[in-house]
């Protein structure tokens, strides 16, 4: 079973959780999800794996969101996870995938409790 990283090269937790992952013994695949985004399905699955809604995985600060006017408590699931579709900037990360487990790895040390 292969581990999955939603990673962003750019961001120092993302890259914590990456050399955790590798200290362990593992090769993870890796989604630079800002060049690969992932698609509304994507978005859902990890959801599902993650047991949580689209505003937990919404990163507030970023300019989408305000833009988007995200902050709108009337937007349902499908548009908050099309938002981060087409935003994926907008989506908390890193993320991890082991199976049928998934964690935000924040903080990273997080990423251990599915490996």
């Amino acid at each position: 079973m292969s581990i999955i990283i939603y990673h962003n090269p750019r961001c120092s937790k993302s890259r914590q959780a990456l050399s955790l992952i590798r200290e362990q013994g593992h090769t993870p695949n890796i989604i630079e999800y800002l060049k690969e985004p992932p698609s509304v399905s994507d978005i859902l699955n990890i959801l599902s794996l993650l047991k949580l809604e689209p505003r937990a995985i919404l990163r507030t600060k970023e300019g989408p969101y305000k833009e988007l006017k995200l902050s709108n408590s009337n937007l349902t699931v499908h548009q908050l996870v099309e938002a981060i579709a087409n935003n994926p900037i907008l989506m908390e990360r890193p993320v991890v995938i082991n199976g049928n487990k998934a964690v935000i790895g924040r903080p990273p040390e997080k990423v251990l409790t599915i490996l």
